[in-house]
């Protein structure tokens, strides 16, 4: 499983921190997420609700 972050921020030109501000996650989490760490799934489920997209659209994996 690996989680899209990059991708995401990349299209929509944003920074760890506007993500941060976005979603309400540290900015620390949102950088160990980047860089592979696994989040929690209530984790993710803040990405996605903070972006404005969906839990699949974040998670690249063979499973969904």
């Amino acid at each position: 499983m690996k989680i899209l972050l990059d991708e995401i921020m990349e299209q929509r030109n944003i920074s760890e921190r506007q993500v941060s501000d976005l979603t309400g996650l540290p900015r620390s989490l949102v950088h160990e997420i980047r860089r592979g760490s696994r989040p929690r799934i209530d984790t993710v489920e803040q990405l996605a609700k903070g972006l404005g997209v969906r839990i699949g659209d974040l998670i690249e994996s063979e499973y969904l």
